[in-house]
């Protein structure tokens, strides 16, 4: 007969004990949460968690180990890991539509690593976006294991508008006939027709993947297309738009594929899942199945496409002339700048950007024509589209006047004060 545990007490708590233990590491926190309160967080791959989320994360659930999946366990006592895993797993398909899930992944990377693991062999054909055009470093990077195991076939977007440049894909996909197709981007602002790459990888038989990391929440809220319907196989980070925990997540509508991609991810490329991720990204789909989630998404992509303009009245051009989403990919070159220089220059006034390539661009990644904003972060304290016209003037002042130290600590004051109305941790 099972021991039968007490229900818990969900009212009981401890006290934060780590300012004693390790004063050090409480101190470091400390200031991270004093930068996130003072700055503008601009990157497009950044949000900020709900509390909820952060308590799921910081639980118990760390402490347990459960190599395998729900019912078939390689270590007992795994009975709640097995239904906070499948409650995920139920709530994820249900927001997308998916018939399978694996929700292990620790990351966008590994989930990706995890699909070319199923269906890849080195040296087979991968058909990709081109990274300086807006993919990812698991598309193809020279520098990725990717870039390393197969051959690498990218598309980009047209010169002339910076769109994808669907002829070329189906012409390249003609030509090369690859093994798989990747669609979805890192620094793509608009939307992709994913049944466009669905007929192009019919067409030549080729397994079409999409990473939908950027506009996963976008998507669940039903403010950008969804690809699981048109796409073999999805992958996703819970971190970004969709404002979970930090991990990542693969959905299909074929479950033959589902169970073939699970044996990969376990006992493949990983060992046993991290619980208490899982558990905060069980949060986290809720969150993203609530009506104050979709009215959120919609904020993010109406602050984006405010930002998007409000950058363009300030002198700043536009890649692609705008966006469909939560990010806005800037040209620097009218400012004379760089993507370092201004990277550098609106972190000292308290504007935290990335810098980034933009299509056709003639300097390095490392140094880049451009800049990565977007509004997820901003949007989550509560800003909205008055506030973004504030934003881009701040950004446009700070590289006008990126030799001024002057009126550059007028500016970080006037970033203090913004920040001050719209408090992170209170959400």
């Amino acid at each position: 007969m099972a021991l039968r545990i007490a229900d818990p007490d969900v009212s009981a708590h401890r006290n934060n004990n780590l300012a004693q233990t390790d004063p050090e590491v409480a101190f470091i926190i400390r200031k991270e949460e004093t930068r996130q309160e003072q700055n503008l967080e601009l990157i497009a791959s950044e949000n900020i968690t709900s509390k909820a989320v952060r308590e799921a994360v910081s639980s118990v659930m760390t402490d347990k180990y459960a190599e395998g999946y729900p019912g078939k366990r390689y270590y007992g006592g795994c009975e709640h890991m097995d239904e906070v895993e499948t409650l995920a797993q139920e709530r994820v398909k249900a927001l997308y539509g998916a018939t399978w899930a694996n929700v292990q992944p620790h990351s966008g990377a590994t989930a990706n690593m995890a699909v070319y693991f199923t269906f890849l062999e080195p040296g087979d054909k991968l058909m990709a976006m081109n990274l300086s055009h807006g993919g990812h470093l698991t598309h193809g990077s020279p520098v990725n294991f990717t870039g390393k195991m197969y051959e690498i076939i990218p598309y980009g977007v047209r010169e002339d508008d910076e769109r994808i440049d669907y002829d070329e894909v189906d012409r390249l996909a003609r030509e090369h006939k690859p093994k798989m197709i990747v669609c979805g981007a890192t620094s793509y602002p608009r939307e992709i027709d994913y049944a466009r790459f669905r007929a192009a990888a019919d067409s030549v038989g080729a397994i079409l993947m999409c990473d939908m990391a950027h506009p996963s929440g976008l998507i669940a809220a039903g403010e950008f297309p969804n690809p699981v319907p048109h796409c073999h196989v999805v992958t996703s980070t819970t971190h970004k738009t969709l404002r979970g925990p930090r991990g990542g997540m693969v959905l299909s509508q074929d479950e033959e594929l589902g169970k073939k991609i699970d044996k990969t991810v376990f006992p493949g490329i990983q060992g046993g899942p991290l619980m208490h991720q899982i558990a905060g990204k069980a949060v986290c789909f809720h969150e993203a199945a609530q009506p104050a989630f979709r009215a959120y998404q919609r904020r993010v992509r109406e602050n984006a496409d405010a930002l998007s303009a409000a950058l363009v009245a300030e002198g700043f051009r536009v890649v692609s002339g705008g966006t469909d989403c939560h990010l806005v990919l800037v040209d620097l070159r009218p400012f004379g700048l760089t993507g370092k220089v201004a990277e550098k220059v609106l972190d000292e006034v308290g504007i935290t950007t990335n810098k980034n390539t933009i299509p056709f661009d003639p300097e390095k990644p490392f140094i880049a024509s451009g800049l990565r904003l977007g509004t997820p972060a901003v949007t989550t304290r509560g800003m909205k589209q008055g506030e973004m016209s504030v934003i881009a003037s701040l950004i446009a002042r700070a590289l006008r006047s990126h030799e001024d130290e002057s009126a550059l600590s007028a500016i970080r004051k006037e970033v203090r004060e913004l920040t001050e109305q719209f408090p992170v941790h209170e959400i």
